[in-house]
C-alpha cells in the first residue's frame, strides 16, 4: 500500500521477531462453563452480545487461581479489563464496587457509578456462584479504593 497523502503514520517495521508463547490450557473450556453458568449475561451490565463477553478470573491463574467457575465472572470485555486493573471489583455480598480512579484519572465512569452497590447477576446454582474468599482477595489485592 502506498503512503496516504497527508496522513500521519508511524514509520518503521510492523512486525518484530517471532517468539514462542506458552499456550493457556483450559481457557476455552473455562469460558464455555462460565458463559453457561451466567446464561450468557454480563454479571455487571447485563449485556448479552456473546462476542464481547469474556470469562474473567477473580484470582488470576498466574497468581494461584484456577479455571473453576467459582473463580470466574462473565464480563463484557471493557468491564473485564477494568476488573483486571482494579478499577471495579465485587465485594463478598456480590455488590459492585467502583474505584474513584475512574473519575479522577479518566474523567469517566458514570455508567458504573450508577450501578455501584448493586448486586451482580449470578448463576442460579449456588455452587457456581463466585467464591466469597476469592472476591475478598480481589478486593484486597487488586481493587484501587
Amino acid at each position: 500500500m502506498e503512503n496516504l497523502p497527508g496522513a500521519i503514520s508511524v514509520p518503521g517495521p510492523v512486525f518484530g521477531d517471532p517468539r514462542l508463547v506458552p499456550t493457556r490450557l483450559g481457557q476455552g473450556a473455562f469460558r464455555a462453563l462460565v458463559l453457561d453458568a451466567y446464561a450468557g449475561v454480563c454479571a455487571v451490565t447485563k449485556h448479552k452480545i456473546r462476542p464481547t463477553l469474556e470469562a474473567a478470573h477473580i484470582r488470576p491463574v498466574a497468581e494461584g487461581g484456577e479455571n473453576a467457575v467459582a473463580n470466574g465472572l462473565l464480563l463484557r470485555s471493557d468491564v473485564h479489563r477494568m476488573f483486571d486493573r482494579g478499577l471495579v471489583s465485587i465485594d463478598s455480598d456480590y455488590r459492585l464496587r467502583v474505584s474513584s480512579s475512574l473519575r479522577t484519572q479518566f474523567g469517566n465512569g458514570d455508567e458504573f457509578y450508577e450501578r455501584e452497590g448493586s448486586v451482580i447477576v449470578m448463576p442460579r446454582e449456588e455452587r457456581l456462584r463466585p467464591n466469597r474468599e476469592l472476591l475478598d482477595w480481589h478486593l484486597q489485592q487488586k481493587f484501587i479504593a
